[in-house]
């Protein structure tokens, strides 16, 4: 029997493959968060499905998604990763990226984790949203703007209120499967 998914996966298995294991399920290990964060900077103005189609290049250009190793990136780095034909190559993203894993950096040793940090947003609690259509879906909430907000402050870019609201439903913070998708209760 066929499983009912969110609509906005169907027709690529990737896609799929990312829906039924990743999306939505909460994160709690800091490693992922940056990955998240990282694809979801590169993700703005483009399809999740030309970032999840490069996810490998990505992993690979900075360093398996290792926080302190991107934070230590030098104007070397910069410049091949100009250069890296399995990544976007946008300098504003790039540079951002980099400049983002020295402010999560700082979140750590104010918080101890990101998880900890993070999660305050939504009480340390999944939101359980009911969405019945993906037009139901926001844009952002009042949550994410909050968040977006705040990671401004701490010196983030690329975290505007939608790209904030991303984040929360690929890291589990919002549990937006539609409630017809097999995946909602399982969340």
């Amino acid at each position: 029997m066929e499983k009912t998914r969110c609509n906005w996966c169907l027709g690529d298995q990737q896609m799929m493959d990312y829906h039924d294991t990743e999306w939505g399920v909460p994160v709690h290990h800091d490693k992922k968060h940056f990955e998240i964060i990282v694809l979801d900077t590169f993700q703005a103005g483009l399809s999740w499905k030309t970032i999840l189609h490069r996810r490998a290049g990505f992993k690979t250009a900075f360093a398996n998604f290792d926080v302190k190793k991107v934070a230590e990136f030098s104007e070397t780095d910069f410049e091949r990763l100009m250069l890296d034909i399995g990544i976007i190559r946008n300098k504003l993203k790039i540079r951002s990226t980099i400049s983002n894993a020295q402010a999560f950096m700082a979140i750590q040793k104010e918080f101890g984790t990101f998880d900890a940090y993070i999660w305050l947003f939504t009480k340390n609690r999944t939101l359980n949203s009911k969405r019945k259509t993906m037009q139901d879906v926001p844009v952002s909430t009042t949550e994410s703007e909050a968040m977006s907000k705040d990671l401004y402050k701490r010196g983030f870019k690329f975290v505007g209120a939608t790209i904030c609201y991303a984040y929360m439903q690929a890291a589990g913070l919002v549990n937006d499967h539609l409630t017809e998708c097999f995946k909602y209760k399982d969340v």
